[in-house]
């Protein structure tokens, strides 16, 4: 965006997100002031950039949103869709560098452009540039990526960064000895917290939703919608708290059992539960 006409003297343009002024004339002139100034603080110019610049904020957060979820679910994304939206700042920060997977599930890459033959381009794990042109692609959780050590070995040598947490999420395996019946976790309760406002408040502030007494994350696997949730108290209650079990239940609300919980929705469900019991209240003079 260009600079804007505000007033006498100024113009206004929006510079790294935030609205920037430089006076037009005398000696300053074309020179970016390191404040707005006190005359430009109520400009129609300056009020609409700011509305503007909120916007693009909330853009921003929306695409990082949809690109996780998309990430989260391994949903099949169109190639076409990708390759429209690539242009958009705010899109193209969300899905660069992510890992994809196109036909084959054993060929990853890491998405770094598209061609104007709607294609993508990634960088696969020889390290080579090549194109792909499915019709649809995914952006696999990481709990799903084969060799997953090896893939973050090999990010960390091209200096990858990403912006939603992907190849770096933290992952848990489901273990293979549970007991038949078993349809709860205890490894992140008794976390104690001082209310529970200040554990839902943390439940919140790391995305997840809370709904009665539990905190909650809604995952797609395997074809199917499971929630796991976590018990974090009821309603207004004022004393303090603790972190309770781990569970998941279908889309009908039966609780499965254990050895029912996909690898997506039990990584998922042992994250959350691991980061609302990671703010927990620790006393003095105990470990962590």
């Amino acid at each position: 965006m260009g600079w804007l006409s505000a007033g006498d003297g100024y113009e206004v343009a929006l510079v790294e997100g935030r609205v920037a002024a430089r006076a037009t004339g005398g000696r300053a002139a074309g020179r970016q002031l390191k404040s707005l100034p006190r005359a430009l603080k109520d400009h129609p110019e300056v009020d609409r950039l700011r509305r503007f610049a909120e916007w693009l904020d909330r853009h921003a957060a929306g695409c990082v949103a949809q690109v996780d979820s998309w990430m989260v679910s391994s949903l099949p994304v169109p190639t076409g869709l990708l390759v429209r939206v690539w242009p958009d700042e705010a899109w193209q920060s969300a899905l660069r560098d992510l890992a994809v997977v196109g036909d084959d599930p054993d060929e990853v890459g890491f998405l770094r452009g598209t061609t104007e033959d709607g294609e993508l381009r990634v960088v696969n794990l020889d390290g080579e540039t090549v194109r792909l042109s499915p019709r649809t692609v995914t952006l696999p959780h990481p709990v799903l990526l084969p060799d997953l050590d090896d893939i973050r070995e090999f990010a960390a040598e091209l200096g990858i960064v990403q912006r939603v947490e992907q190849i770096h999420r933290a992952t848990w395996q489901r273990p293979d000895e549970l007991a038949p019946k078993a349809t709860e976790i205890r490894e992140f309760a008794g976390g104690s917290f001082r209310s529970r406002f200040a554990l839902a408040a943390r439940a919140s502030s790391l995305g997840y939703r809370v709904s009665g007494g539990y905190s909650t994350a809604r995952v797609r696997d395997g074809g199917r919608t499971v929630e796991a949730s976590v018990w974090i108290g009821e309603p207004y209650w004022e004393d303090t708290v603790e972190t309770g079990s781990l569970s998941w239940q279908d889309q009908d609300g039966r609780a499965l059992p254990l050895r029912e919980v996909g690898p997506v929705a039990w990584s998922e469900g042992m994250r959350m539960a691991a980061a609302l019991y990671a703010g927990r209240d620790i006393e003095e003079g105990k470990n962590a």
